[in-house]
């Protein structure tokens, strides 16, 4: 399973972006999708997990501006990311086959990351 992440860029604090997480020659629709984050220095983070059951999880930091979503199109998962700030700054990942906890035990597909600048 190949996935791709998209949608990065640099935005000033306050403003928007969409990330988007889509699997080449796979399905979405009946997994369990992560987006995580990881910092220079820092461990990579949990940012918001969706269930196939149809919960959804977010880092507290993040909970309130962004969300999580499944596109109309069965390999596409959104991470709606609103009033930004200069902390989210870091590369997004998204992951296929998470836990609905969002933990990786070591069995789900992971897609290279986009960045995501943020400047104050």
């Amino acid at each position: 399973v190949q996935l791709q992440a998209s949608g990065g860029g640099t935005v000033q604090a306050g403003g928007s972006l969409r990330l988007s997480c889509r699997a080449l020659g796979a399905t979405l629709s009946i997994n369990n999708i992560g987006w995580y984050r990881q910092a220079p220095g820092k461990q990579r983070e949990l940012v918001a997990v969706a269930s196939v059951g149809g919960t959804t999880k977010y880092a507290d930091s993040v909970k309130g501006r962004f969300t999580i979503s499944r596109g109309s199109a069965l390999n596409t998962v959104y991470l709606e990311m609103n009033d930004l700030k200069p902390e989210d700054t870091s590369v997004y990942y998204c992951a296929r086959d998470v836990e609905p906890t969002g933990f990786d035990y070591g069995m789900a597909y992971w897609g290279k990351g986009t960045q995501v600048t943020v400047s104050s």
